[in-house]
């Protein structure tokens, strides 16, 4: 992945061009002023205020060319530390605000956050294609928690790698439905750079830099605990 690339812009370009064609008019104008001096009537002066308004137009125009120039280098100065910054993610473990998640090695690590206690929990799994490969249900715990999937399908078949998404609803002992959000868990192995806004690559999966809400580095990162078993009453993940 390339970190290069960080130029001046076509704005930037745009007011060389335009400060260069100022100059040029600025020239020109002098060499006209200077023969006019040079060849006029003694008793019928010109008029002073006509050029003297100009020079004050020519510098004006300058002087707000040069703020442009420095407003372009801040610029280009920030999105290149921006960049920088961006580019430390890569080989640190993200969590994201998202439902997807790769299917690799035999295993699909998902996080997710309970409002409240979920009496009755059920995890719907989905392939690419938006067809449901896997269910469970279970209990969960108020607060974050990890659900880790093996890759096995409801019907006993070890489903192949890829991407899959999981929804995890749930109600409470009184029957009212517990928001559970869930997020993407991975280790970050490119930023995209091409859009309107950095797209870190964990696996197969393009997650925007605005959606992270969790970063750590992977040595401090502990294996996923497995899926709890749905018969038990324990937390599912």
């Amino acid at each position: 992945m390339a970190v290069d690339g960080v130029s001046g812009s076509s704005q930037g370009s745009k007011t060389a061009q335009s400060r260069t064609t100022i100059a040029q008019n600025f020239d020109t104008f002098l060499s006209i002023l200077t023969t006019q001096l040079k060849n006029q009537n003694p008793l019928d002066p010109m008029d002073t205020n006509q050029f003297t308004q100009q020079l004050v137009q020519f510098t004006g125009v300058e002087q707000q060319l040069k703020t442009n120039e420095f407003l372009e280098a801040l610029l280009l100065n920030t999105q290149t530390s921006f960049r920088a910054d961006t580019v430390s993610y890569i080989g640190k473990q993200v969590s994201a605000s998202g439902k997807t998640a790769e299917l690799k090695d035999g295993g699909a690590f998902w996080a997710y956050n309970a409002e409240a206690n979920v009496a009755n929990a059920t995890v719907t799994i989905k392939n690419a294609a938006g067809s449901v490969v896997y269910t469970e249900t279970g209990s969960l715990n108020a607060g974050p928690g990890n659900f880790l999937w093996d890759g096995i399908g409801s019907d006993g078949s070890m489903k192949p790698d890829g991407v899959y998404t999981i929804e995890i609803k749930g109600t409470n002992l009184a029957g009212n439905t517990v928001s559970v959000s869930t997020s993407s868990v991975g280790i970050v192995t490119a930023v995209d750079f091409s859009g309107s806004e950095p797209m870190l690559t964990i696996g197969k999966n393009k997650v925007a830099l605005k959606d992270v809400s969790d970063v750590r580095l992977v040595s401090e990162t502990a294996p996923p605990p497995p899926a709890a078993d749905p018969d038990e009453d324990e937390e599912a993940g």
